[in-house]
């Protein structure tokens, strides 16, 4: 009777994984519906053939099951003399290295992928990739969770290795310690390799492509906790277009509590300093994609994180080796994929988790503690023509300073047959906004009276407009007024919704659309809210203080301002309350 009920066991058992087996192979060979993952009807791209990988090696699984401190991205939060050591050591790595030690090397974080994407199946013959990471004096934990995220969350197959280089570090723990470990934990599928003297990231970076056996590189950074199934999204679109840059989404790790939070999907931009920006993406943008998952063209790139064909890296001359240790190589590199016939794009379906510091904790020589100045400056140089003179117009301390020998790199340009940098403007950034062409005035508003001008004093959107003493540094003081009658900082733009005497206008996200952003502005006179018909005024504001709206007097000299530069704005004026402004 026993052996009759085993017998029966194992039939029914067999036909449940029969049946489970055959929804399994009707499913799969369903066509893509319309929320999958959709290719542009574009000729660039690759025909995949139906060829598809479904070999799902995450570890998504088993870290569910995982518990400790800062699982599954969570917050590690300190008390008493844990909270003490930590708030000691913080400025050593800019973040909180107690914590970093407290979390397991493999810990777990969330899936904070688009659903979408697990639906996406990709092509059995994908190249292999190297992973390069580059490091000087990183913390041990963090850099050791960088390298077991990628170990463990990549394809085997698709991960040909993963390459250190330590760029001079001199914590005796980066030496010899780290070769043991590294041999005794990931065999031959971490290679590590160290410069002779202090290189930078570029030079770093450029030796460790100079060793990678893989088709593609894959740059990243020394404190980042690559998410699940990162890889395959990245290698995809630069199988399908080699001359395809591709960026995964950058999470944020909190330098404090190593929490993990999902950034939301932006692009990269740049002002007129060429300091990087994230920005939304415009609406026309959004438009053009046929799924929620579908890339996104970005203008700049954060340059930390990014995946390269080999080949076509160093076709397009890889990186300016001239530039040193950190800093602008990100929009250099941007400009020049763009201007030379590439594509630079962000992959939704692939996200990496990064540690964004408020300071960098490493030492710079002496000799060169204004690399990003004198990294800027060559990119301005070989890439932005005639539009040069609003980054010097911006960076007032970037005139007259040397920026080594160019000659190579307006060489490689010609070579490459590289477009100008108008083109860049009009069809891949034309969103930033170019002060002769868009605005009537440009640069500081000033107060003659006080000397002092219109900040932004880094405050948040909502918040008052400031003012500070006129610097001449350009940065947060640099304003323009536009051609729409908007007093503008980047994307800002002064904001009156309380019409009442003596509330400060805020900053608030242009829109174009006039109403509470529109004002008039008499040449070295008034700034005047249209709709209101109140005017900026200075009051008795000084450094860090607030303007405020008043009524309007041609007696009152703190309602007086000026910008930098006057364009000739080819327009007419008129006669408004005895006064003569601008008019649209």
């Amino acid at each position: 009777m026993a052996t009759k009920k085993l017998f029966l066991s194992v039939v029914v058992t067999s036909l449940v994984w029969f049946a489970l087996v055959v929804v399994y192979i009707l499913n799969s060979n369903k066509k893509n519906g319309p929320e999958q993952f959709i290719r542009r009807n574009s000729g660039r791209y690759r025909d995949l053939a139906a060829i598809f990988d479904d070999d799902d090696v995450s570890s998504v699984g088993t870290d569910r099951h995982r518990s400790g401190p800062g699982e599954n991205g969570q917050p590690v939060l300190l008390y008493g003399e844990q909270k003490k050591k930590s708030d000691e050591t913080f400025n050593i790595n800019a973040f909180n290295l107690v914590v970093s030690d407290i979390i397991s090397p493999e810990r777990s974080v969330a899936d904070v992928r688009h659903p979408l994407c697990d639906s996406v199946r990709y092509s059995k013959i994908l190249p292999t990739a190297s992973v390069i990471i580059t490091f000087h004096n990183e913390a041990w934990s963090t850099l050791i969770r960088t390298i077991y995220s990628v170990i463990n969350r990549s394809k085997h197959k698709l991960l040909q290795e993963v390459l250190l280089v330590d760029d001079f570090s001199d914590k005796a723990e980066l030496k010899e310690s780290l070769d043991d470990y590294i041999q005794s934990n990931f065999l031959n599928k971490v290679k590590i390799f160290r410069t002779e003297k202090r290189e930078g990231l570029v030079r770093a970076r450029l030796l460790g492509a100079s060793k990678a056996l893989g088709k593609i590189l894959v740059f990243l950074d020394s404190h980042c906790e690559v998410n699940y199934n990162w890889l395959e999204p990245l290698i995809d679109r630069i199988y399908r277009d080699s001359s395809t840059i591709a960026c995964p989404v950058i999470d944020i790790i909190d330098p404090d509590t190593f929490a993990y939070t999902a950034s939301p999907l932006v692009r990269g931009g740049f002002n007129w300093g060429l300091h990087f920006k994230w920005k939304n993406v415009p609406q026309g943008e959004l438009l053009k994609r046929n799924s929620e998952i579908e890339p996104i063209r970005s203008p700049a790139m954060a340059g930390g994180l990014f995946a390269v064909d080999k080949s076509y890296f160093e076709h397009i001359g890889s990186y300016d080796s001239g530039m040193e240790i950190w800093g602008g190589e990100n929009i250099e590199l941007s400009f020049r994929v763009w201007q030379c016939g590439g594509t630079l794009e962000i992959v939704p379906c692939s996200r990496v988790g990064h540690i964004f510091r408020q300071t960098h904790p490493y030492s710079i020589p002496e000799d060169l503690n204004d690399m990003f100045t004198y990294n800027s400056i060559r990119a301005a140089e070989v890439w932005m023509d005639e539009y040069k003179r609003f980054f010097y117009a911006t960076r007032p301390d970037a005139q007259g300073r040397t920026y080594g020998d160019v000659t190579d790199r307006v060489k490689l340009r010609q070579r490459l047959n590289c477009k100008n940098f108008k083109w860049y403007l009009e069809n891949v950034y034309p969103e930033l906004s170019i002060p002769d062409e868009n605005a009537y005035a440009w640069g500081e508003c000033r107060n003659p009276s006080s000397n002092l001008c219109i900040d932004t004093l880094m405050r948040e959107e909502q918040q008052p407009v400031g003012v500070y003493s006129c610097h001449g540094g350009g940065g947060n003081q640099i304003f323009s007024y536009t051609k729409l009658g908007e007093i503008r900082h980047e994307e800002w733009c002064l904001d009156v919704s309380k019409k009442t005497i003596g509330e400060p206008p805020i900053f608030h996200q242009c829109h174009g659309l006039g109403g509470n952003q529109m004002w008039e502005h008499k040449k070295h006179g008034h700034i005047k809210h249209k709709s209101s018909g109140l005017c900026l005024d200075r009051g008795t504001a000084t450094d860090n203080g607030n303007v405020m709206m008043n009524h309007c007097s041609s007696n009152k000299q703190s309602q007086m301002w000026e910008f930098s530069q006057y364009f000739d704005p080819s327009i007419h004026s008129i006669k408004n309350n005895e006064e003569e402004y601008f008019a649209f």
